[in-house]
C-alpha cells in the first residue's frame, strides 16, 4: 500500500518579517515587525509532530543557509563577511532581508512531485521550483535540489530534475499550484496544475494588480518532465480577480486530497467544464466541495487561510488541519462547523497555532510538501528525515539551543547571527545526515 507523506519545512534561524512578497497580504501587512524565530520553528515542529500522533507519516526538510553570503559577493559586496553584511544593509536593508529570508520554510513551493503510479517509468519524479517571481525565493532552488536529493536518496525509485529555466516564461511555484486527485494513493490519479497566466496567449485574462506567478507553460513543462500524459493531467486557470485580492497561489483558495477538492466558488476560470474533465479522467466519484462567497468571503478566506489548510486521510475519515485563525474568524468557523454536519468525506477539523508563519503569509499547507510513496519508495527516503519521537526531541533541543527569541531587520546585519546560523546548520547536518548541502560546507 502507498501512503501520502507530508514533508514540513523546518523554519530557519533568520525567520523575519520584511514584507518581501508583493501579492501576499499577510506578508505586506506585518512588514518590519519583530519576529520570533524560536517560536516559529517550534510551532511548525509541533504541528508536524501532532500529525504523527494522528497516525500519519511525517518528514522534515532542512532550512537553508542565511544570510546568503556567496550570492551577496556576486553583487559586488567585498571584504570580510562582517563588511559584506554591513555594506549590503547600508545599501538597502530590503536587499539584505531578501538574501536573509527564511522563506524556504514554505516547502509547498519547494518542488512539484509526481508519484510513481502516475508516471510512465513508474518512478517518483521531483522538480524543484525556480520561484523566479520573487528575489528572496529565486535564490533557493539550487540548495533545495541538494536537500531533496539528500532526502529522497534512492536513484532507483526517485528521478530528480533540474529546475525550469529562470525566465518569466517558465515561472514555477511548485506544489502550491499542483494538486493530485486519486481514488487511492497507489492508484493512477489525475494531476491538477493550476496556473495564473498563459505566456503564449497574451490576450487571455490575467491579474491587473498582483502578479500571476505560475505560468501554463511551466506547468506543461513539468508534466512532460514527469512523464505524465493527457489522460492524467488537467490544466486549469486561477481566477485573476482572486489573485488581485491576495490569492497569490492556488493553495490559498483550494486544497485537495484523494477524491476530494475543497475550493472557493471564485477560485477558478471555466470551473464546471474543467471539473467535468477531471471527472472523465478520474473515472471514479470525485467530491467537489464548494464554499460559497455568501458563507466565506475572499477576504475572510485569505485572512484566515481557510484553504491553506491540509486535507489528510485518517482512519476515521478525512480531516482539515487548520490554523487557529480559522477558529477565530466567525464566518469561517461557522462554515467549518456546518461542513462537519454535511454528508462529505471531511469528518473533522483540527486547529493549530502557526501564528509566526501566518503573520508572514504562510499557513499549514505552505509548510508542507506532499508525496505519495509506495513502501519500497519509503525505504529509499533518508531515515533521518522521517519524524520520530527521537528526532522531534533532537530538533526541539536544537532549536532551543540555537534560535533567537526576537529578530528585526536590523539584526540581519549582525555578523554573530551568521555565525549562529552556520553553527546550527552544521549541527543539523549531523542530526539529519544531510551531507554537504550548504554552500559554506562546499
Amino acid at each position: 500500500m502507498a501512503i501520502e507523506m507530508n514533508f514540513d519545512g523546518l523554519v530557519g534561524p533568520t525567520h523575519n518579517y520584511a514584507g518581501l512578497s508583493f501579492g501576499n497580504v499577510a506578508s505586506l501587512s506585518n512588514a518590519n515587525q519583530a519576529s520570533n524565530p524560536k517560536a516559529a520553528a517550534k510551532q511548525g515542529l509541533q504541528k508536524a509532530k501532532a500529525l504523527t500522533e494522528l497516525g500519519l507519516t511525517q518528514g522534515i526538510l532542512a532550512p537553508q543557509e542565511r544570510p546568503f553570503i556567496s550570492q551577496l559577493k556576486q553583487l559586488g559586496f567585498t571584504g570580510s563577511e562582517a563588511d559584506i553584511l554591513k555594506q549590503a544593509y547600508d545599501y538597502s536593508p530590503t536587499l539584505l532581508a531578501a538574501y536573509s529570508s527564511a522563506s524556504c520554510m514554505w516547502t509547498a513551493n519547494a518542488a512539484t512531485i509526481s508519484p510513481s503510479a502516475d508516471t510512465a517509468d513508474n518512478k517518483v519524479h521531483i522538480t524543484p521550483a525556480n520561484l523566479i517571481e520573487k528575489l528572496h525565493r529565486s535564490i533557493e532552488f539550487e540548495t533545495t535540489s541538494r536537500i531533496l536529493k539528500s532526502t529522497f536518496v534512492d536513484e532507483n525509485v526517485f528521478a530528480h530534475h533540474d529546475a525550469l529555466p529562470a525566465h518569466p516564461f517558465f515561472g514555477d511555484e511548485g506544489a502550491a499550484n499542483h494538486t493530485r486527485l486519486c481514488s487511492e494513493y497507489d492508484s493512477k490519479g489525475v494531476e491538477l496544475f493550476v496556473y495564473g497566466r498563459e505566456m503564449t496567449n497574451p490576450h487571455r485574462s490575467f491579474p491587473k494588480h498582483f502578479p500571476a506567478r505560475q505560468t501554463l507553460e511551466a506547468s506543461q513543462s513539468i508534466a512532460r518532465l514527469h512523464q505524465l500524459t493527457t489522460d492524467n493531467t488537467v490544466f486549469m486557470q486561477q481566477n485573476p480577480d482572486t489573485i488581485d485580492q491576495g490569492v497569490f497561489h492556488n493553495d490559498v483558495i483550494s486544497v485537495g486530497n484523494r477524491n476530494v477538492l475543497f475550493y472557493h466558488e471564485q477560485a477558478f476560470v471555466d470551473t464546471e467544464r474543467k471539473f467535468d474533465e477531471i471527472r472523465q479522467k478520474m473515472g471514479t466519484e470525485v467530491h467537489f466541495i464548494k464554499v460559497p462567497t455568501s458563507e466565506a468571503s475572499i477576504e475572510d478566506a485569505v485572512s484566515s487561510y481557510l484553504f491553506n489548510t491540509q486535507l489528510v486521510s485518517l482512519s476515521d475519515g478525512m480531516a482539515i488541519i487548520a490554523p487557529k485563525e480559522c477558529e477565530q474568524t466567525p464566518a469561517v468557523k461557522a462554515y467549518l462547523d456546518k461542513l462537519l454536519t454535511l454528508d462529505t468525506p471531511i469528518k473533522a477539523v483540527h486547529y493549530f497555532d502557526v501564528k509566526q508563519s501566518m503573520q508572514n503569509g504562510g499557513g499549514p499547507a505552505c509548510l508542507r510538501l506532499r508525496v505519495a510513496l509506495q513502501q519500497q519508495e519509503l525505504a529509499g527516503v533518508n531515515p533521518n528525515t522521517i519524524l520520530t519521537n527521537e528526532l522531534y526531541q533532537s530538533l526541539d533541543a536544537w532549536i532551543e539551543k540555537h534560535y533567537r527569541d526576537s529578530l528585526t531587520i536590523k539584526d540581519l546585519a549582525d555578523p554573530q547571527l551568521l555565525v549562529e546560523c552556520r553553527t546550527a546548520l552544521d549541527e543539523l547536518t549531523q542530526i539529519m545526515n544531510l551531507g554537504s548541502v550548504y554552500d559554506f560546507q562546499r
